[in-house]
């Protein structure tokens, strides 16, 4: 009974022990400075690459500082956490009521939001090391495979032709014309065959477009630029 209670008593003072070295009552200045400072330069490490790699229709210069602020504040908010066990629970609760409704339309821009936070949270923990070779590693791989994707850029050719003999004309031109072209969808309507194709030119887009239009039985070409994603 004794050596049971003793036990108990012990494992409570060695969680009271760990609750306290854990939990300061407070923080000193030039630390905190230290880590704000150091999640404003992930932070804006972020920034720089999100605009470097950036290849959406309209850039959001807003969403895009939001990153630098999403990291620090985050760090702030850890730092708290960290240095009050009152303050850590009443901010786990008040947190877990907030409800963040802004449409994210491009995946790439959840990985930044997710990265900044992320970054802002170890480095509040103090895990500067890893927060910084984390972020040059992870921002390495986006720069390699976002602007590698983007080397060629993409296009999306409508072509209505007359027939299937207009058809064939035209996919021997493309074929010709382009680098390498895959076929999203075709649409045959009386008198009227519609074909979007996926392609990457080797020459210039008005002047491929022009031959295109000048075909026997082509009625109209458009060539659209677009990110590389399609739904039918």
């Amino acid at each position: 009974m004794n050596a049971t209670s003793n036990e108990t008593t012990n494992f409570s003072n060695i969680i009271k022990k760990s609750v306290l070295e854990n939990f300061a009552s407070d923080i000193s200045i030039a630390k905190i400075l230290i880590m704000l400072a150091i999640a404003f330069v992930i932070g804006l490490f972020i920034y720089l690459l999100y605009k470097r790699v950036f290849s959406g229709v309209l850039y959001s210069k807003s969403f895009n500082v939001s990153l630098i602020g999403m990291t620090m504040i985050t760090a702030v908010v850890i730092i708290a956490i960290n240095s009050n066990l009152v303050l850590s629970l009443g901010m786990v609760g008040a947190l877990s009521i907030v409800r963040f409704r802004t449409p994210i339309k491009d995946p790439t821009d959840l990985i930044f939001l997710f990265w900044a936070a992320v970054a802002g949270i170890v480095t509040g923990a103090g895990f500067y090391t890893l927060a910084a070779i984390g972020s040059v590693v992870v921002g390495l791989i986006l720069f390699f495979f976002i602007k590698k994707a983007s080397v060629d850029t993409p296009y999306l050719l409508v072509v209505h032709c007359q027939d299937e003999q207009s058809e064939q004309a035209v996919r021997t031109r493309i074929a010709e014309a382009v680098k390498r072209y895959n076929l999203k969808q075709k649409t045959v309507s009386n008198g009227n065959i519609e074909l979007t194709v996926e392609v990457r030119l080797k020459d210039a887009e008005g002047e491929f477009v022009n031959k295109l239009s000048g075909l026997p039985g082509v009625h109209n070409a458009v060539l659209i630029s677009y990110s590389g994603d399609y739904v039918s």
